[in-house]
């Protein structure tokens, strides 16, 4: 959101209406630098959708982009999301 309270920017993905398919993980790991650094200003964010592959390759991707922006090793990436989740700035809701 920019100063005044209004969204900014706006990233979709489509994994089904075309023949080049995108997924959100790309679209994470693309602008992963902007991402982490929304994350480190206190952005909070909210993944929702399939549980079998679409969270589990999302949740992939945000541990990468902490370690790659973030410089946190693997352990501490994990802790980091912990910690996002207990203070409810990363919620998810998959099924």
């Amino acid at each position: 959101m920019n100063e005044n309270g209004h969204i900014d920017r706006l990233d979709l993905a489509w994994s089904r209406d075309q023949e080049n398919k995108v997924y959100v993980q790309d679209k994470i790991l693309e602008f992963g630098e902007a991402l982490w650094q929304w994350i480190e200003d206190g952005a909070s964010f909210f993944v929702r959708g399939d549980a079998k592959w679409m969270a589990k390759d999302v949740d992939a991707a945000l541990h990468q982009i902490t370690q790659e922006h973030g410089g946190l090793s693997e352990d501490e990436a994990i802790a980091f999301f912990k910690q996002l989740k207990k203070d409810k700035r990363y919620l998810r809701d998959v099924y």
